[in-house]
């Protein structure tokens, strides 16, 4: 027992879990804080969760080239995990930056959404990092019951309540094809160790037949196809995020999108790289599928957060193009994207946070008539970040396709790039229909009831930056997503 106990102590490493347990623990320290201070007081929640995400990036990037394992190689905090790490960092800094005058103006100004907000990023980053089964499922549902508390935050409205709700009920049902993939690889391998399954399916080549491994590969797909949105597992996806509250609407959109991508490369490259061809050749069929499902729809969608819900279920099926080339420019080409998304996406939401009136009204096309002449500066940060959605040069949106689709093209699948390339195009009339609506309507307000708060404005700024400089210097941080790639 003594020596059992000695092994577990050497294989911990704090180390390998140091900026996801300091997130943790600012997460915690917040809500005792909370407690001591009087109902509806929120700004300082809102300053140290931002202090609580700039240390935990700190340490992100100071590991970036010094790879941690620990807990006996169940956790990785590798270049990879870094990477994505610094993502779900920005999403939340910019949700949360939007959040707070938000809050207020919805009447519901409760400090415990902030703690939640850095749970889920905690999630996330155990999803990245987690190079076991039972780790990458921890952190799924550390994030996922943050999530279904902040989908449904607004409980006085019924369509948060129904956001909530339905993202519950569903997420729990694909979490069992997830736990049921996992336990018949297990039943399989006999070990929930990513490299394990890998090496022990490649020296058992008839394993690679067994209707127990193809199974499980089928059940962790769905799971995971259904937290990146993808279709046919696409159904939850503009429900919640039109009921959810603007700002988790957005970070749902980039951090947990980009966990969920973070832990399905892993697995999939690590353990079933000897069935290549088969998923390869699955995630193709779904790749073209999604782009088409989420553009088709997303033309006929009058409510901008839901034609932005269906968008994003197309910019899934780009990112899963990289998945199908599976080679060292698709792999990286979907962490460049993942981050360009974030920058874009949350962008454009934040301008929605502003332009909507209380109870979540004016989020229309309607409602955005005249808006780029009344409100000239978030017409033209709006347009900017439609731009890049479209993937127009020169913006992060154009780099990150541009690179997902010569990881394709080198991989041989012209066509899938040429179908991607398409449903780019078929894009743009949604898009452009927002900014016709802007700038070619005559207003029917004066959007009198639009302000600026320092906040928002800085998280907008910020999104404008990002979308500037990996557009126009796109090459930086594609050699870092290289650096990551395993």
């Amino acid at each position: 027992m003594e020596n059992l106990v000695q092994i577990a102590l050497q294989n911990v490493n704090l180390g390998a879990i140091l900026p996801s347990l300091i997130l943790t623990c600012f997460g915690m320290g917040l809500l005792l804080i909370n407690v001591f201070l009087p109902r509806g007081t929120t700004r300082h929640a809102v300053w140290i969760s931002l202090i609580g995400l700039v240390v935990t990036g700190f340490f992100v990037y100071t590991g970036w080239g010094n790879p941690q394992y620990g807990f006996n190689d169940a956790v990785a905090m590798d270049n990879y995990a870094a990477f994505f790490s610094i993502i779900f960092l920005f999403a939340a800094g910019l949700t949360i930056l939007m959040s707070d005058e938000y809050l207020t103006r919805e009447g519901y100004p409760v400090s415990e959404y902030y703690p939640l907000v850095l749970f889920t990023t905690a999630g996330a980053m155990w999803m990245a990092s987690g190079t076991d089964m039972m780790t990458i499922f921890l952190g799924l549902e550390v994030l996922s019951i943050s999530l279904y508390v902040l989908a449904g935050f607004f409980r006085g409205q019924v369509r948060s309540n129904e956001a909530g709700l339905k993202y519950f009920l569903l997420g729990a049902f694909s979490t069992g094809f997830l736990l049921y993939g996992i336990a018949l690889i297990y039943g399989v391998t006999g070990s929930t160790k990513l490299t394990e399954i890998g090496i022990y399916l490649n020296a058992h080549g008839s394993l690679l037949e067994n209707p127990m491994t193809l199974a499980g590969l089928v059940l962790l797909s769905i799971g995971f196809l259904f937290k990146i949105a993808a279709a046919p597992f696409h159904m939850w996806t503009p429900d919640v995020y039109e009921g959810a509250p603007t700002p988790i609407t957005a970070f749902m959109s980039a951090g947990p999108k980009a966990a969920a991508f973070a832990a399905f490369l892993r697995i999939m490259e690590y353990c079933f790289f000897s069935l290549k061809p088969e998923w390869t050749a699955m995630l193709w069929v779904l790749a073209v599928l999604t782009m088409i499902v989420g553009n088709v729809i997303a033309i006929s969608q009058t409510n901008i957060k839901r034609m932005l819900a269906y968008s994003s279920i197309a910019h899934a099926g780009y990112a899963m193009v990289g998945m199908v080339a599976a080679n060292e420019i698709g792999y990286s080409g979907i962490l460049f994207y993942m981050l360009a998304y974030t920058f874009m996406n949350i962008g454009a939401f934040a301008v929605l946070v502003l332009a909507g009136k209380k109870g979540e009204e004016n989020l229309t096309l309607e409602g955005f008539s005249g808006f780029g002449f009344k409100r000239p500066f978030l017409g033209v940060a709006m347009t900017i970040f439609l731009f890049s959605l479209m993937g127009l040069p020169p913006t992060a949106g154009f780099a990150g396709k541009f690179y997902i689709f010569a990881g394709a093209i080198k991989a041989g699948y012209i066509w899938l790039a040429v179908i991607g390339v398409l449903n780019s195009a078929v894009s743009l009339y949604y898009y452009l229909r927002i900014m016709v609506y802007m700038y070619f309507r005559d207003p029917s307000e004066d959007y009198a009831w639009v302000t600026m708060p320092v906040t928002v404005m800085i998280s907008i700024v910020i999104a404008i930056i990002g979308v500037f400089y990996l557009g126009i210097i796109p090459g930086e941080v594609m050699e870092l997503a290289k650096l990551a790639v395993f």
